[in-house]
């Protein structure tokens, strides 16, 4: 009968494991956090089951334990952020071909909320806005039991929900292009960048087009967001040029995020970096390059971009 008890305890964890990462992750746009949160909202499910707690709804319970958690490390790594060595971004996930238990891409929900481009829009809003805006708008969650997770009267938590949609709609592209869309786009892009096709690359970006890089002063990277067709596409060729420089390095198109994307490994397959497109109405509008080793480690073993610079020197 233990036995049969500490089975069942396990695969209930493991059946909520999911929901409490796809909220933490969300909420924090970073995997090693989120799967902290995860670690102890479990750690709470488990204990108040031990205590003989009656608990009517353990997917509720375990988002409201995620939810407020969440919100707790959002303040106190928001302080972090502001200290960051360059621009922040969020840690990638490759949401393609993963069929490992273990891989935190699998649980969570490949859709326009899991972006880096809305994971960006979303740290401009408060933790609570966050948090509300993401129950009610993509987990499904009504006000009243919005108002429950998060400990607020539910005008509040109203008035919060239109204040954060109103200030990601402001931000967010009017246009959409369909998957389809997006991953011939993707295929024409890299294939440009890898024929180092200037005029072809050029073509395909948005006039305002945004280059975004996180080394998190470990690695290169640009120290501040480059915009405009011309100074992306000069930027990029001279990176793809140099990288020529370097046999051991390879670029393989993945999905990241939800969305197109691409891994850079060395000749052992160890991550060098991320590369996210944003494609809005038939153009690539924003690129994010992901450097900084401490925001890849999940992703498998890590690759010395340091020592593959200086070995060609």
């Amino acid at each position: 009968m233990t036995d049969g008890r500490l089975t069942d305890r396990e695969e209930l964890l493991d059946a909520l494991r999911p929901t409490s990462f796809a909220i933490a992750y969300r909420m924090l746009g970073s995997v090693s956090e989120a799967e902290d949160v995860v670690q102890e909202a479990l750690l709470r499910v488990h204990q108040s089951l031990d205590a003989g707690d009656e608990i009517a709804s353990p997917r509720a319970f375990v988002a409201t334990v995620t939810t407020r958690l969440a919100i707790n490390e959002l303040k106190s790594a928001r302080a972090r952020r502001e200290r960051y060595v360059g621009e922040w971004l969020p840690e990638p996930i490759i949401t393609d071909g993963s069929d490992s238990p273990d891989d935190p891409a699998r649980h969570a929900e490949t859709a326009d909320s899991l972006s880096l481009a809305m994971l960006v829009l979303l740290e401009s809003l408060s933790p609570e806005q966050r948090a509300v805006l993401l129950l009610h708008d993509v987990f499904g969650y009504g006000y009243p039991e919005i108002t429950d997770i998060v400990g607020k009267a539910e005008d509040n938590v109203r008035q919060l929900a239109s204040r954060a949609r109103q200030q990601v709609k402001s931000r967010r592209p009017r246009f959409t292009t369909t998957r389809e869309q997006q991953r011939e786009l993707a295929s024409r892009f890299f294939a440009a960048a890898r024929d180092g096709d200037l005029a072809a690359l050029e073509s395909l970006l948005a006039h305002d087009v945004e280059l975004t890089g996180d080394g998190g002063g470990k690695v290169p990277a640009l120290a501040r967001s480059l915009r405009g067709r011309s100074r992306v596409a000069h930027t990029l060729t001279n990176w793809l040029r140099a990288l020529a420089r370097f046999p051991q390095v390879s670029m393989r198109p993945v999905e990241v995020n939800g969305g197109p994307g691409a891994i850079y490994v060395d000749d052992q397959d160890r991550v060098l970096g991320v590369w996210s497109l944003d494609i809005t109405d038939g153009e690539i509008t924003g690129i994010r390059s992901i450097v900084n080793p401490d925001k890849l480690s999940h992703l498998g073993e890590v690759g010395d971009v340091v020592a593959i610079i200086q070995s060609a020197r």
